[in-house]
């Protein structure tokens, strides 16, 4: 599966879907940026039944800024709407595969509980 270049037209849109999405926050003149995109294509490859988006921090920095996004690249998870991992630096191939497998175990109604009882 190929990455989606998200961008504040058709982010929101992405992320508030049911499933996970990983985003990774980008840029072109970032050494490692550059040097994870491979690691990304390819874990997007074997996780077909995954989202997996990259946001050009350049281009949209918006959507940056409206995550606080202050070194690239980071990487986010996001599972049924929600925010569950976000960390900036580049991540090994075993790390990332680690953090997919984390938010595929998540128990995604004890994490709605959670963030509720966080609200009150």
């Amino acid at each position: 599966m190929a990455t989606v270049a998200l961008t504040d037209a058709n982010f929101d849109d992405v992320t508030s879907k049911d499933g996970i999405v990983l985003v990774d926050f980008w840029a072109s003149w970032c050494g490692p940026c550059v040097r994870f995109a491979p690691t990304y294509e390819a874990a997007s490859e074997k996780n077909q039944d995954i989202t997996f988006g990259k946001v050009d921090t350049e281009a949209e920095q918006g959507i940056a800024a409206k995550f606080g996004i202050r070194s690239i690249p980071t990487i986010m998870a996001i599972r049924d709407g929600v925010i569950v991992f976000s960390q900036p630096g580049a991540l090994p191939s075993a790390a990332l595969d680690s953090v997919i497998e984390q938010v595929r175990a998540l128990d995604m109604d004890e994490v709605k509980s959670q963030l509720a009882a966080q609200a009150k």
